[in-house]
């Protein structure tokens, strides 16, 4: 059988609808096209908005007290020094040996200094045998002027004589009492109880003693207490009175901390750093506070407890002083100039400036100015978030 002929007419009403859906998808393409595009540019408007962290000053940091970096040093530290010159001849301690004071560190050997001692001795005797040949002399002398055998002006040169020669017999006695006391000096002692804590020489090694090339032989320190020194900054200084209370800590005994007060105040500002030498006293009589290390020292200085406080991050400093970077309700950025009442270290009590309810940047983007819009970092997490839960809803 043949196939019905197709009317014209269907064919027509088959393209049209051909095209009609030919139409349509070219249509729907554009318009997805268009809105991946808006999207496509919106994020790229979006990315490029730096994102800042912000927060309210807050008052809670004020209590934290005052953190300072302190040096340690021993309760007394003696550099023993050579006096004479000559060669070591032996030690006896070395470091970390317990010593008592008068304890020999070490022996010098003198050849030198002991032939200057022999020398002495003989020009002593030499003196003394003059002047008790003048006393001698002179006793005659007196005698026969009695007598008025002999003239008085010889007299009186002879007893001149014999106080001439007797002040040379008290020179030479004076002189060998000297290097009597230097020879002493040939043992070097202990000035008190302590540990030795350096020992820069060995036997043979020649002692250039009073001269540039001389150099401490032994260190000896006392560390049954140690000295904490600080340098507290200019506007704590009147805040830091003697007898504060303090906390310490070193980094080689993590978590064990030391209590220790202020001692004393130098009552002066140092006029290179600005900053006022205070020194703190602690026992140490373990041993585990070593001296010349570091120690981290908190004092127990209250802040203004109605005092702002922002991350010392959040501070920006150029030529026009000190400021802090805030957002506004429309998410732009409003320098506010402001002034430092204390650094507490990690955080700064502001003194003037702001306001509780200020949005403060933490991290404030570089060349930032007022005006700048910017991202909240929560808010673009959240807005992120709920995207992509509509989306989700709409597919």
């Amino acid at each position: 059988m043949r196939a019905a002929p197709v009317s014209r007419r269907g064919l027509r009403l088959t393209g049209i609808a051909a095209a009609l859906i030919a139409g349509v998808i070219v249509v729907y393409g554009i318009a997805t096209r268009a809105a991946e595009s808006q999207r496509l540019h919106d994020w790229t408007d979006a990315q490029a908005l730096p994102t800042v962290a912000v927060n309210p000053p807050s008052a809670a940091a004020n209590a934290s007290g005052l953190e300072l970096p302190g040096r340690i040093e021993a309760w007394q530290r003696a550099p023993i020094y050579a006096r004479v010159p000559g060669y070591v001849r032996e030690w006896k301690y070395d470091i970390g040996a317990k010593v008592k004071a008068g304890d020999v560190l070490a022996e010098v050997e003198t050849p030198d200094l002991d032939q200057q001692l022999a020398q002495a001795r003989a020009d002593l005797a030499t003196a003394q045998a003059n002047a008790n040949l003048a006393r001698t002399t002179a006793q005659r002398w007196q005698t026969l002027g009695k007598t008025n055998v002999v003239a008085r002006q010889d007299v009186d040169e002879k007893t001149g004589d014999l106080a001439a020669k007797q002040a040379n017999a008290n020179s030479a006695q004076a002189n060998v009492a000297r290097l009597v006391a230097m020879k002493g000096f040939a043992r070097l002692t202990a000035p008190f109880d302590g540990t030795v804590t350096a020992r820069n020489t060995d036997v043979g090694a020649l002692i250039n003693a009073g001269s540039a090339a001389g150099s401490e032989l032994f260190v000896v320190s006392d560390t049954h207490k140690v000295r904490i020194n600080l340098a507290v900054p200019q506007n704590y200084a009147t805040s830091v009175a003697p007898g504060t209370k303090a906390t310490l800590s070193v980094p080689e005994h993590p978590g064990k901390t030391w209590t220790a007060e202020v001692a004393a105040s130098s009552q002066a500002v140092n006029v290179q750093s600005g900053t006022t030498q205070m020194q703190l006293l602690v026992d140490n009589a373990d041993g585990e506070l070593l001296p010349g290390g570091y120690a981290s020292v908190r004092l127990d200085v209250k802040g203004n407890a109605n005092a702002l406080s922002v991350p010392g991050s959040a501070l920006i400093i150029d030529a026009r002083g000190l400021s802090v970077a805030t957002v506004d309700a429309n998410n732009k950025v409003v320098v506010k100039p402001v002034t430092i009442a204390r650094d507490l270290g990690k955080v700064v009590e502001i003194g003037s400036g702001l306001e509780a309810s200020d949005r403060v940047i933490e991290n404030p983007p570089d060349g930032v100015v007022s005006g700048t819009e910017v991202r909240i970092a929560g808010a673009a997490k959240a807005q992120t978030a709920e995207s992509a839960k509509a989306k989700n809803e709409k597919g």
